[in-house]
């Protein structure tokens, strides 16, 4: 059994009534219930945090190791674009993650086209709503059955 972390970052709490013509309507407890389920069917534990606060999102990256994360499957919202810190978190402590975005990124605003995490994730998920979700932990499960 691997436990595997869940991270979402801003305005991520207001997922299933934000926007909900670009977003969708499913909440977020809604993915993170259906997450949980598939993993504990998988024979894993996970385990989701959200925070609007980039050094909340830091301090759990930095305790992944403690913790025996085996794996991060992260949503940075629009830190994507702007965290350097976050980035430095995830090279310091040296957990792979999967890099997901429920929207189509590169369909949107020109600022929206860089992320200072692609380059260093093990692969993106972009553009397949929450979908990405499922295909994120699905790809997290073949490699840690295949370690």
């Amino acid at each position: 059994m691997a436990r595997i972390l869940l991270l979402n970052g801003p305005n991520l709490n207001l997922l299933g009534t934000r926007e909900p013509g670009i977003y969708g309507s499913a909440s977020l407890a809604n993915v993170e219930d259906a997450l949980g389920s598939r993993a504990r069917a998988r024979g894993h534990e996970l385990i989701a945090f959200q925070s609007n606060a980039e050094h909340e999102l830091i301090g759990q990256i930095h305790g992944t190791k403690p913790a025996g994360i085996a794996f991060v499957i992260i949503n940075p919202g629009a830190y994507t674009h702007t965290s350097i810190a976050m980035r430095d978190a995830f090279l310091a402590v040296s957990v792979p993650f999967i890099e997901i975005h429920i929207t189509n990124v590169f369909a949107r605003e020109t600022f929206r086209h860089h992320s200072y995490l692609s380059d260093i994730a093990v692969g993106c998920i972009v553009g397949l709503g929450v979908h990405g979700y499922e295909l994120a932990l699905e790809a997290v499960c073949a490699r840690l059955a295949a370690t």
